[in-house]
């Protein structure tokens, strides 16, 4: 049976950073996925999710979503229910091939092959990540720059999984794809089997599973309250030398990011910017 969604459309003013942080805390709170708007976003939430003895209360919902409650910011929503919404024709009207830098494209199933160097075949549906976003695109760019020639590997909040299947195409291996929504650990799955990946593990959870683990890279396009709480961690699972990738937030939180990575030996390496977006590269040095 198709599942009954419902839809959350939020207007928040000023917008930023108080967009990011209400994605942050709809996710903790069970929504599966966002679509960013002019004036803030739509949310999606299984109804049998929200409300499994089938009362439905959106204000219950909604009680432990702290930022609805500051006065910061001020958050309107109103909520509808989506009956069997076709989720693969929603995102066929709207996704269109891009290429990165000459050398990468990400694609449909039902797009023609371009022949560029990396070709990658995504069926996103849902999740986050096909490279339409300014943070994955720049994430792209900087796995394209770089040396992945054997190097061990996590795409952290992986989404669709594009970004750890062009990790293995450019040579790393071994990866794991790690990400915490049950619908983007599913879609990266059924990407990197399209993609005949063989060298990536995609595991559902969040910073938690990296116990006793030890990287030469590490991805992380997450916005940027889980990246400041989870920067230590990857600190610890990262090889001396090796490479950190952040992305998910803006230009005006570089100097914050850099002052936390840099108590945990994480040195700033530079960065991308594409409409005030921004990814950087940390480098990993034990002095």
């Amino acid at each position: 049976m198709t599942p009954i969604y419902l839809g959350y459309t939020f207007t928040i003013t000023p917008l930023e950073p108080a967009r990011e942080i209400l994605i942050a805390e709809l996710g903790y709170a069970g929504f599966e996925s966002f679509v960013e708007t002019e004036t803030g976003c739509i949310a999606y939430i299984q109804k049998d999710e929200a409300f499994p003895d089938g009362t439905v209360s959106f204000d219950t919902l909604l009680e432990n979503i702290h930022i609805l409650q500051s006065q910061e910011f001020k958050i309107d929503y109103t909520a509808e229910e989506i009956e069997q919404v076709n989720w693969n024709l929603e995102w066929e009207k709207n996704f269109d091939p891009i290429e990165v830098d000459g050398l990468c494209e990400v694609r449909a199933p039902f797009h023609p092959s371009s022949g560029l160097d990396y070709e990658i075949v995504i069926e996103p549906k849902m999740s986050f990540g096909t490279g339409h976003h300014e943070t994955t695109h720049m994430m792209i760019k900087h796995l394209l720059k770089l040396d992945l020639s054997g190097k061990k590997t996590l795409d952290m909040g992986c989404g669709t999984g594009v970004l750890a299947i062009l990790a293995e195409k450019r040579g790393a291996l071994p990866v794991d794809a790690i990400d915490i929504d049950n619908w983007c650990y599913l879609n990266s799955q059924e990407n990197t089997n399209r993609n005949a990946c063989k060298h990536i593990t995609v595991l559902e959870g969040d910073a938690g599973l990296l116990v006793d683990q030890q990287y030469d890279l590490i991805i992380a396009n997450i916005n940027r309250n889980i990246l400041i709480q989870d920067i230590p961690k990857y600190a610890m699972c990262l090889e001396n030398q090796g490479i950190l990738l952040l992305s998910g937030f803006y230009t005006e939180d570089i100097s914050l990011i850099t002052e936390i990575c840099n108590e945990h030996n994480l040195f700033f390496q530079g960065n991308y910017e594409r409409n005030n977006w921004v990814a950087c590269k940390f480098t990993k040095r034990m002095e």
